[in-house]
């Protein structure tokens, strides 16, 4: 047993309120690997963490990345200084399609190094799950590559690793004149592979001009349901593509991006549970200004959730502080919101929400210790992640 004492300030999402609630000078109780005893003046225990009276907080849950590839674009990020968009480069030959020949020809044992060390930068910010999504192969072979990798660190590393199939992220070069071509491979051949596979818990789909339009994503996501995948969606990125309101028909568990979704389109996310995963990384890493309207989807009723969208072209952040404090300044969130956001909410679109994501009696001692006082310094403190330890599963996998 291991036994937290002298926290300061404890923040947390209550699940039998249905509130975040702050509960200051408090002490816990880990019993392996789950959070046995939450109060004050608890039992001794030999194994004592001192916190110092500093805030603990929930690790946090980051339901949307894409970290299986071999190297950056940083030289997409200097195009775009110089004026060409997101939608210019990929038409140029950029973008997502640029990472498919690397990975292609990458070496799984190579892939599995760079996906670690990925893994190690997460821990370091305080995610303790992360999602991962494959779609930079764009081939049944790349694909099933990309998640063998991510389930062979999963096994390794003590991040918690959640494997999305993304066959459906761009056309690959080889379909760019028969793209009915590909979304037929996507769904007679590579859906049937990768569920056998078994290690893709989600079914994910880029709906945007250029790349999969409202037909085609509603048949893959369909096609993946039918072979047990759960559907999440990039929707409604770049222009109002309707994508907000497939995810609503198709029941996905959530829809990312969000920046044009319509008032249509946020009604049927409220009317359907769908959760709407916000990335202002993304927006602000490609800078712009049109920020998803999280005051809107709120007001409907949406639950909202937020990640990092890590990639290696439009979004290198990895740090879930900085997307708090990017939520704060351009969403206008709610510091409290955006903490909530990022643990109970996030793993709830992973359909974890039971065992992680708030610091409860029964739930996995997936927590954070930090070298501040008060949640609000997390958003306040923009450049520096004042973290001093991880645990995960009750064991302290980073120590400043």
């Amino acid at each position: 047993m291991i036994k937290l004492e002298n926290i300061g300030s404890l923040v947390t999402y209550n699940s039998n309120l249905g509130i975040m609630d702050t509960l200051n000078d408090i002490e816990i109780i880990i019993d392996n690997d789950l959070i046995l005893e939450i109060g004050n003046n608890l039992r001794k225990i030999d194994n004592v963490i001192n916190c110092n009276h500093k805030l603990v907080t929930p690790g946090f849950v980051d339901p949307h990345t894409h970290p299986v590839f071999l190297n950056p674009r940083e030289d997409e990020f200097n195009m775009r200084l110089k004026g060409s968009t997101y939608e210019d480069i990929a038409a140029s030959g950029g973008g997502i399609r640029s990472s498919v020949s690397d990975l292609r020809n990458v070496d799984i044992s190579l892939l599995v190094s760079k996906l670690k060390s990925r893994m190690d930068s997460f821990l370091r910010y305080g995610t303790t799950t992360v999602e991962c999504k494959s779609g930079y192969g764009l081939n049944i072979e790349s694909e099933m590559k990309s998640l063998k990798a991510i389930n062979e660190v999963n096994n390794s590393h003590p991040i918690n690793m959640i494997p999305t199939f993304m066959g459906a992220h761009a056309f690959p070069q080889e379909y760019e004149k028969n793209h009915e071509g590909y979304v037929n491979l996507i769904c007679d051949e590579m859906i049937p592979k990768v569920a056998k596979q078994g290690f893709a818990v989600f079914i994910d789909v880029f709906c945007e001009k250029g790349y999969f339009n409202p037909e085609q994503s509603r048949r893959i996501l369909n096609v993946g349901k039918k072979h047990g995948l759960i559907p999440r969606m990039h929707a409604d990125e770049f222009q109002n593509s309707k994508s907000a309101e497939i995810a609503g028909e198709t029941k996905s568990i959530s829809a990312d991006h969000l920046m044009m979704v319509s008032e249509e389109g946020i009604k049927a996310l409220y009317e359907n549970n769908v959760i709407a995963t916000l990335l202002p990384g993304t927006t602000f890493f490609l800078g712009q200004s049109n920020y998803a309207p999280y005051t809107k989807l709120k007001e409907a009723g949406v639950e909202i959730a937020l990640a990092t969208d890590f990639n290696p072209g439009s979004c290198s952040i990895q740090s879930m502080p900085f997307i708090i404090s990017l939520a704060c300044l351009f969403l206008k969130m709610d510091i409290l919101d955006a903490v909530k956001a990022c643990t109970y909410t996030s793993a709830k679109s992973l359909m974890l929400e039971d065992t992680i994501g708030s610091i409860e009696e029964g739930k996995k001692a997936d927590l954070i210790i930090w070298e501040i006082d008060k949640i609000e310094d997390v958003s306040y403190l923009v450049d520096s992640t004042p973290i001093r330890n991880v645990l995960k599963d009750g064991s302290e996998v980073f120590t400043a």
